[in-house]
């Protein structure tokens, strides 16, 4: 195990998405760490609930930003779109106290049924993210498409192309989390 923590998002909630094998794919790569799994199972963000406070579940993946060393987010893609569940968890941690998401080394990858892998999904989740100030990984960009076969038996790329990347990615990210 390493110092470093990686915390993984996925934007599908759904147990068997491809996007969460994409994640494991992607901790996997990134090596020895302690790995933090986010959970956006989060009430819808609503005024009316903000004001009576911030709710522990939202608080917690907050929490769970600010202490990570490195994020590393898959995003399904959803009418062209990251998803609602994705959007619905920034919208909520924009409004917890501090600025979790700053300078924080943030890599973004997608896993989509679409020929594009979730390229417009990446694009959208980018625009959402620019407000918070976190250092983004340009690239590789990492584009899973027809994701239901992308991966083997194991939960493991089948596609050595999509691993190199995957791996350049994480390895990117991994020198952005250490400390200076």
């Amino acid at each position: 195990m390493s110092d470093l923590t990686l915390l993984s998002i996925s934007g599908a909630l759904r147990a068997a998405s491809t996007n969460r094998l994409l994640l494991a794919e992607a901790r996997r790569l990134f090596g020895p760490a302690t790995h933090v799994e986010a959970n956006l199972r989060l009430p819808l963000y609503d005024g009316d609930i903000e004001a009576v406070g911030i709710p522990p579940e939202v608080q917690l993946l907050a929490d769970q930003i600010d202490a990570a060393d490195a994020v590393v987010i898959s995003t399904p893609e959803y009418n062209k779109a990251l998803s609602g569940v994705l959007k619905n968890a920034l919208d909520w941690v924009s409004r917890t106290k501090g600025s979790p998401w700053r300078d924080k080394p943030v890599a973004i990858v997608s896993a989509a049924a679409g020929r594009a892998g979730g390229e417009r999904s990446q694009f959208s989740l980018r625009l959402c993210l620019t407000p918070f100030r976190p250092l983004l990984l340009p690239g590789p960009e990492v584009f899973i498409a027809d994701s239901s076969n992308a991966f083997d038996a194991d939960g493991h790329l089948k596609d050595a192309r999509s691993i190199k990347g995957l791996q350049e990615l994480m390895n990117d990210l991994r020198r952005a989390a250490q400390p200076a």
